[in-house]
Order: structure tokens, then sequence, then C-alpha cells
């Protein structure tokens, strides 16, 4: 009654073959749970580096679903007293959660409302059909917007655009296609590199303008950040789309049939009808309070504002929402978020910090050398893994008690901390392509790992040739 059949038995060892990442994860995570905890490090800071390498192991083989670490991390800060479960609950309900879910909640109010069409139609007679050109004008519209407002923003609205382009090239949106991830990772990357260009671009930015002001060594205005950032920013440009263009060259290289769907399918359409003209009214009106009020409001109450506007004038209703929204992004999300705190508060980030700064001492035996390495390199891979804004929290009084110019120092920092290419976590608008189902864990790092050695050797060269230029 007890005995296995070989069937059974060959079912048991398919799925550990499957989830043997899973169950290696959890091994090790016994292992480390028992290994004494590091000097210099908290219960609760080694507990935490616990739960990141079980994370990291799972997202890289993506042994189960996305979602499903999601929840695993809550669970886990919970079972291991990390924090206590109101405490975990509140580090995972943030503004930047309410952000991303108002923002996916809009990009289907907007799709519903056939406005991504319209879009999509406008970005084409700008760029042309050829597929390279949309391509470029993707990274180019992306990386100029996100520098003012905000990637999170531009990748809110881009993200509907380039679906619709992919929808009427008549191909399997059910799966990643070569044409899906140029597109979408065009957004992705595009909004990255935009993102260092102002003090507006990312949270990061006004952190570190912060600390070299409390600090006492530079006042940076709004105008200095441009000076210093946007002649690396313009490069990157052509840089990321040729990257693109070479990793993931689609089969179309024109688009003139999706061009032709779209300009009959909006044709049909007609002139833009009261609800379209409410819908769009009401997004410029979200768009203003992203610019205007989230410092006061936040980025999130404003764009869940947009969607209660929506829902309230009858322009989609809620089952639609529900229907079409990725709430398992929104998790991932969430729970990324939870385990940066946690890193934060735990003093598990500024241990590794510190250790790292430590055995790169003994390797190089030069402190400029070190400087440069935790700036750049040190910061780009720590951006993968947390957000930006809490490695720069975490590394910016380090790497500017360090010595040498602050300000090289700082803004090598903050620039390296937009090296978001690596990992679906390493930033929002990383996760919001990834909601589409049409890209990969593994698709971030076929051009990811390029972009990221040529970002780390061009912001060595700005650093060392141009910034010494200005008198900053």
């Amino acid at each position: 009654m007890f005995g296995f059949s070989e069937r059974s038995l060959t079912t048991i060892l398919f799925w550990v073959t499957r989830k043997k990442w899973l169950i290696l994860s959890f091994l090790l995570s016994i292992s480390f749970f028992y290994f004494p905890t590091p000097d210099g490090l908290s219960s609760e800071g080694h507990r935490t580096l616990i739960i990141v390498l079980v994370a990291l192991s799972l997202i890289v083989s993506e042994t189960i679903p996305l979602p499903a670490v999601a929840i695993l991390i809550l669970i886990m800060e919970v079972v291991l007293g990390v924090d206590t479960p109101d405490g975990v609950a509140s580090s995972f309900m943030s503004d930047a959660v309410f952000f991303i879910m108002g923002s996916l909640m809009l990009a289907v109010s907007i799709v519903h409302q056939g406005l991504d069409k319209r879009l999509a139609l406008l970005v084409i007679n700008i760029t042309g059909n050829k597929t390279w050109r949309i391509v470029m004008g993707f990274v180019t519209i992306s990386a100029l917007l996100s520098s003012f407002i905000g990637e999170h923003t531009v990748g809110a609205m881009m993200l509907p655009v380039a679906l619709a382009l992919i929808r009427n090239a008549g191909l399997d949106t059910g799966k990643a296609t070569k044409l899906s991830s140029v597109l979408l990772f065009s957004i992705a990357y595009g909004c990255a590199i935009g993102s260092i260009g102002t003090p507006s671009g990312g949270g990061r930015n006004a952190i570190m303008i912060g600390y070299l002001a409390e600090f006492g060594m530079a006042e940076i205005s709004y105008l200095d950040w441009i000076k210093m950032t946007y002649p690396m920013l313009i490069l990157e440009i052509p840089i990321v789309s040729l990257i693109l263009w070479k990793t993931f060259t689609p089969s179309q290289k024109t688009m003139d049939s999706s061009v032709r769907k779209l300009k009959v399918q909006v044709a049909k359409t007609g002139k833009l009808n009261a609800n379209q003209l409410m819908a769009i009214g009401i997004f410029i009106l979200v768009f203003l309070g992203w610019i205007f009020f989230s410092p006061i409001f936040g980025l999130g109450i404003v764009a869940l504002s947009g969607v209660f506007l929506y829902l309230s004038f009858g322009l989609i209703n809620w089952k639609e929402i529900n229907r079409n929204t990725n709430w398992g992004v929104i998790l991932l999300f969430g729970s990324a978020i939870s385990l940066g705190i946690q890193m934060k508060e735990t003093g598990a980030a500024l241990w590794v910090a510190g250790q790292t700064l430590t055995y790169l001492e003994i390797i190089f035996q030069d402190v400029e050398i070190v400087r440069w390495f935790v700036s750049v390199v040190v910061t780009g891979l720590l951006t993968n893994l947390l957000s930006s804004a809490a490695t720069v929290a975490v590394l910016g009084p380090i790497v500017l008690d360090m010595g040498g110019n602050p300000v090289i120092t700082g803004f090598m920092t903050s620039i390296a901390s937009a090296f978001a290419y690596l990992t679906v976590v390493a930033s929002p608008t990383c996760m919001i392509i990834h909601s589409t189902g049409l890209i990969t864990s593994a698709d971030y790092f076929k051009a990811g790992w390029k972009l990221f050695i040529i970002s780390v050797i061009l912001l060595l060269i700005i650093s060392l040739f141009y910034w010494p230029l200005l008198s900053l």
C-alpha cells in the first residue's frame, strides 16, 4: 500500500530534477542559518543575507514563478525573524508599490480605450517603418523623457505603444520573440540611461545631491547636474540601440505590415470620441501630477488617482482592470523593496559594503582603484540586486568618505546605480516589461552584460577626461 510504483518514482525524480535549484536553495539556507554570524554583522542581518541568496538563486534559475519567489521572500522575512509580520507588511506596501500598481492599471485603461494604437502611430510617423529606426526611436524617446520625469512614468507610457506594434506584427503575444525583446528592452534600457540626465530623473540623484550638500562638499544645481551627465546620456543612446539590435536582431527588418494594420485600425475608429478625449485628459492630469505634485502626494497616489477617475467616469470597469493587471509584478516589486529595506535596516548592506572595501584594498592596494571600483562596479552590481535609491543611500556616505574629488566620486556612484541591465528586479521598468510575459529572466543578461561593461568603460573615460574640465 505504501510502495512506490516505477511511474511514481519516475515522476518524483523528474520533479527533483526540474526543481533542483529550489531544493538546493533551501538546503543552502538551512546550512547558512546554522553558520556562526560573521563579526560586525547582526543576527538579523545574517538571516537577511540568507534570504537574498535564496531569492537570487531562484530568480536566476527560474525554478519557480517569480510571484512565488516574491511570496517566499515575505514568508522568510517573518519565519527567520528578520521582522514582525506587521513590519514586513509595512515595508512591502509603499508608495513605490502603489506607483507600479497604478501604472499597470493606467496602461490597461489606455489600451482599453484604443489609445495605444494612436500613440504607436504617432511614434511611427516620427521614426518611419524600418525596425532599427523604431528601436532607436524608442531608446531616444524613452531616454530623453525619463531624464526629466523619471523612468517609472515613461515606462508606463511607452509599454502600450510597444505592445500595439508587437500585436500588429502578427506575432504570437504569448511567448517571447526577438522583435518583442528588442522593442521592450529599448524602453527599459532607454529609461535606465535616461534616468541619469537630471536630478529629477531618479531618486538616487537627489539622494547624492543631498549627501554632497550635507557633508559640505559641494552644492550641485539642476544645470550643473545636466552638464555633468547629459554627454554620457547622448553617447549611450546609439550604443544601447546598436547592442540591442545586434543581440535581438528580428527577422522583420521593416514593419510595413504592422504600420498598415495600425493605420487601418485607427482609421476605422474614426476621430477621437468623447471617452477617448476624456481618457487623454485624465492621463495628462496624471502626467502633470507626477511632475508637480509627486513631491507632496507621492507618485503612487497620483497614479491611483488616475485609476479612480477612469473607473468613476466609466471609461473602464474593474473586471477589465482586474483581468489584465499583472499582479505578480506588483508582488515581486513590493518584495524586492521590502528586502532592500531589511538589508539597510539590519545593517546587512553596510556590512557587505564594508567587507567589499576591505578585500578590495588587499587585492588592489591602491586607494584610487578601490574608490573607482566601489563607486562604479560594486554600485552597478548592487543596484541589480537592490533598488538604485537603496544602493546610493547605503554606499553614498562610504564612497564620499574615501577621499579624492567628492563630486566626481558622487557622480560616478549615482550614474553607476543606473546600470540596471542584468536582472528583472534591477528597476521598476525592468519589472514592467517583464509583466508582459514576453521577456524571460535570461533575456536580461543576453544584452545586459554587454551594456554593463561598455557603460562602465564609458563612465571611466568621461570621469577621467571630461569632468576634470568642468569647474565643479
